[in-house]
């Protein structure tokens, strides 16, 4: 398989595991649960290249500073999340955990439009705002990681910090997407983009 996926941390938030050729992989979000995530990358046999956050709220960021200096390996988000990963009061870690938070210490910044080659993977980056100014959306080959953007059936919250009329405006641009795709989001299950563009009542 080239794709896992682990629910991490209190809020079950979905890690990806992309593998990206020749051992190496680009993990997707990562919450509380680096040990877990370490111990999972050593069954499989690979090393992640890159960190790529959807978001930057607490429960998709949690475990990120560890990944990061145990694999030394570049995270990319948003600009207009960035704050989110150096503070715990911008990210929410104050009302989504007991936890204490580990501040991401080195990070580089995309925005809508930019494209990111790891090994044999190559990653667009579409901005989605409306869970948070700078959510974003990853889409690669027939997968599109929608974090908490669009999810099965449903959408993600918008009183997090978030905005409704930017999260309508995401959504519409989802749903005149061409084509077919996977759909992988922050939380819950898989699903496709005809299948949510058919169902989701977000979509219709």
């Amino acid at each position: 398989m080239e794709l896992y996926t682990m629910a991490l941390g209190e809020l079950a938030t979905n890690c990806y595991i992309l593998s990206c050729g020749a051992g190496k992989c680009i993990l997707i979000d990562i919450g509380n649960g680096a040990a877990r995530l370490q111990g999972k990358l050593g069954e499989l046999g690979l090393t992640p290249c890159a960190i790529l956050l959807t978001h930057g709220h607490y429960d998709h960021v949690a475990g990120v500073e560890t990944i990061r200096q145990a694999y030394q390996i570049p995270v990319y988000v948003h600009e207009k999340d960035a704050v989110m990963l150096r503070s715990a009061q911008a990210n929410l870690a104050w009302q989504l955990t007991d936890a204490p938070y580990i501040p991401v210490q080195a990070y580089e910044t995309v925005e809508e439009g930019t494209v990111l080659t790891f090994g044999d993977r190559t990653i667009e980056v579409l901005h989605t705002p409306g869970h948070t100014p700078g959510g974003v959306c990853y889409r690669t080959g027939k997968y599109l990681f929608t974090g908490d953007t669009l999810f099965e059936g449903s959408m993600g919250r918008i009183d997090l910090g978030g905005n409704a009329q930017e999260m309508r405006q995401s959504l519409a641009r989802l749903a005149a997407m061409e084509g077919d795709y996977e759909i992988y989001p922050g939380h819950f299950g898989s699903s496709t983009l005809a299948h949510e563009k058919q169902y989701n009542p977000y979509l219709r």
